[in-house]
């Protein structure tokens, strides 16, 4: 990969991010890229890969302080509440590919 600009880095990381991960809501799938939250979540995950830190655990930390507004904005949740466990296993994929990259 060899990505030495980091603006180019995140946004690599925010287009596999969108398209793999997804919010699963009585079934339906809501890819991060349609949801427009994964820039977002590419830009708060960054910091694990730079500092080599990537586990399951700190990804889940992180995924817990995205709140995600529904109800027209009357309700949030963690983002970690709607993630399935296997997007959560992917989302550490990715993000372990890409320490290994850099």
């Amino acid at each position: 990969m060899a990505k030495t600009n980091t603006t180019e880095l995140l946004e690599a990381l925010a287009a596999e991010i969108g398209e793999n991960v997804y919010i699963d809501i009585a079934k339906w799938h809501l890819y991060l890229s349609n949801a427009k939250l994964h820039t977002l979540v590419a830009e708060q995950l960054y910091p694990l890969i730079t500092s080599n830190n990537v586990s399951e655990d700190q990804v889940s930390k992180v995924l817990k302080s995205i709140t995600v507004k529904i109800g027209g904005g009357r309700s949030e949740l963690p983002l970690s509440d709607l993630l399935p466990l296997q997007c959560q296993v992917t989302l550490v994929d990715i993000l372990e590919k890409y320490q290994r990259e850099i």
